[in-house]
């Protein structure tokens, strides 16, 4: 389904970089974390402007300045829930004028620029998000735990452990999903693993196929909480994530269960294949950076090899290991993965207790990972932990759940 020329869901026709870039922005808006009119001024300033990525990170820093200082302003006054909400969106902001500029010293510093804003902004704004560190092969990985909500509950509460996609940090999962958990009485540990936000900018860690090895790290982390429920902790990722998280739930079975929000149960190196011949053809023509994929493989300037990476990241014979309960969600008119991964992998977890559930137009939710209505794709994803982890809950009593030493 094509969408019209200047909706606010193709806000530069003909350029879906641009456009799907300006997307997950404004997929902020419900969680308080960017500002319509904000976005639409920069959008304005750029139609008026020469397409190219370095138009585009000076309209939307100059965005994240402006709004940056109106924080600095209400700090000086004491009115730190303001200045909370201005580096938020100043942050969301610097991290979206990151996206387009090449790897080197001038990204890594608007990345960090970004996660300092953007944390300033949350740890303000939601005083039960604690930053923490989750060890990884004798280093760690940085996330965001955000507990339950006080008085609903029990002391011990249930956990959803949630992995980004490829172009997401954990600011914003921990936004998105994280509120919704926690009004349910449930904490999410929101993690950027290898080839993920801050892990990716700050630390140089690169995507890998082994993702059991991060989802293990992370369940580990969360069941040594005395404010964890360890017999129901949830894995879920959302866009390339989605790859991630049935992974996890594949080698990792002490999860209770596994969400992908998008599903990726496709030939990923054959996709990579034609998204690089396309832009190859025209830069503008996906909604990916000509380096992005490269990158976050670790293989940048090398987009053959990055693809001979990609061979690996694969679900053939993986997905039929999860006999955990999972859920796919998708949508019908995801423009970046194809419906059909969704139902292939569906068709794959033959021996899982499994729920499919596709949002099209008409329902609403039917972009990428819902994009275009996230409360009504994670609020359904919330009902189907709610029900599970409660229809799972006397057998799980029986059958204590550990970490690993």
């Amino acid at each position: 389904m094509s969408e019209p020329a200047g909706s606010w869901k193709m806000q530069f026709p003909g350029n879906l970089a641009w456009s799907n870039a300006v997307l997950v922005t404004q997929g902020m808006v419900p969680y308080d974390a960017v500002a319509l009119a904000e976005i639409d001024t920069v959008c304005a300033r750029l139609r008026a402007r020469a397409i190219g990525p370095e138009a585009w990170c000076d309209e939307w820093v100059a965005m994240g300045e402006q709004i940056e200082a109106q924080g600095d302003a209400a700090a000086r006054l004491g009115h730190e829930r303001s200045a909370g909400h201005a580096w938020l969106r100043a942050g969301m902001y610097y991290f979206t004028a990151e996206r387009f500029i090449h790897p080197g010293a001038e990204k890594r510093a608007l990345g960090e620029r970004a996660i300092l804003c953007q944390q300033a902004g949350l740890l303000r704004r939601h005083p039960c998000i604690e930053k923490v560190e989750v060890p990884f092969e004798g280093a760690s990985l940085p996330a965001l735990f955000m507990k339950a909500e006080p008085g609903i509950g029990a002391d011990r509460a249930p956990t959803v452990v949630v992995f980004d996609g490829m172009d997401n940090c954990k600011e914003m999962s921990v936004l998105f999903c994280g509120l919704e958990f926690a009004a349910r009485g449930w904490n999410t540990l929101a993690i950027d693993g290898p080839g993920q936000g801050e892990s990716l900018r700050l630390r140089d860690l690169y995507a890998r196929h082994d993702y059991e090895v991060a989802g293990s790290a992370a369940l580990d982390f969360v069941c040594a909480r005395a404010d964890v429920d360890p017999q129901a902790v949830v894995v879920m990722g959302y866009s390339f994530g989605g790859y991630y998280a049935a992974r996890v739930a594949a080698f990792e079975p002490r999860y209770a269960a596994g969400v992908a929000f998008s599903a990726l149960h496709w030939d990923l190196a054959a996709f990579q294949r034609e998204v690089l011949k396309r832009q190859q053809a025209d830069p503008k023509a996906t909604a990916q950076s000509t380096f992005h994929f490269a990158w976050i493989m670790g293989c940048l300037g090398d987009p053959e090899g990055a693809i001979r990476k990609a061979e690996r990241f694969s679900l053939e014979g993986v997905a039929e290991r999860i006999t955990m309960p999972f859920l796919i969600v998708h949508g019908a008119d995801d423009k970046v993965v194809p419906v059909t991964a969704a139902h292939r992998l569906y068709e794959a977890l033959t021996a899982a207790p499994r729920t499919l559930k596709i949002f099209d137009a008409e329902e609403g939710g039917s972009g990428h990972c819902s994009v275009d209505n996230r409360p009504l794709g994670v609020g359904y994803i919330a009902d189907w932990i709610g029900d599970t982890l409660a229809a799972r809950r006397p057998a799980a009593e029986s059958t204590p759940v550990m970490p690993s030493p």
